[in-house]
């Protein structure tokens, strides 16, 4: 018997707790928040109150949106989630924040962070790779951020440790929407005519 009732579309969006040198890193996360709302989909994020992570979370909430927070407690002070928006869950360990996050979200986004986001990110791409999970990865590739990592990739490709088809597991947009629309999630909002 089907379901009356809607599953719930969440997005794991893995980024930096620091804000980066360039402003448009913030305002890239802010648009990602604002869009998520727009389209119904709720925001999954490592609870983070500051830098990429505190903007991000910030623009959906201000956008009417829904925030579900993952953090261990060990980070809880340095990665400020005293300022986390929305709800915030304290885990043991990074292991036990991955796993939920994943556990929670339809899909992945990925925008401008450091190590810790590089590390969630070939995690999600590994377990789509050996079919743990089937669920979407897009990195927003705005001004270039990510071309190094990408031309990695291709290099992987190349010397023959990873497969064209593995390769695609990696979606890449430059926008906000591009990213969601890629994942297939939410409802785009509508055009307002002009």
């Amino acid at each position: 018997m089907p379901s009356t009732v809607e599953q719930v579309q969440r997005i794991a969006v893995f980024c930096g707790a620091r804000p980066g040198v360039h402003p448009e890193h913030l305002r890239l996360a802010e648009e990602f928040g604002t869009a998520l709302a727009e389209r119904g989909l709720e925001l999954v994020y490592g609870a983070g109150g500051i830098g990429v992570m505190g903007a991000l979370s910030s623009a959906v909430m201000a956008a009417g949106g829904s925030v579900t927070g993952v953090i261990p407690r060990d980070l809880h002070e340095r990665e400020r989630a005293d300022r986390a928006r929305g709800a915030v869950f304290v885990v043991r360990s990074m292991h036990e924040r991955k796993a939920l996050m994943y556990r929670l979200s339809s899909g992945f986004a990925v925008l401008p962070g450091g190590i810790g986001t590089l590390d969630e990110l070939m995690e999600v791409a590994t377990w789509n790779q050996l079919s743990f999970i089937r669920k979407p990865v897009v990195i927003l590739n705005h001004r270039g951020f990510f071309t190094p990592m990408l031309a990695m990739l291709d290099h992987l490709v190349a010397e023959g440790f990873l497969t064209a088809e593995e390769r695609g597991i990696f979606l890449v947009a430059d926008t906000a929407h591009e990213a969601l629309d890629l994942m297939g999630l939410g409802t785009p909002p509508l055009a307002v005519a002009a």
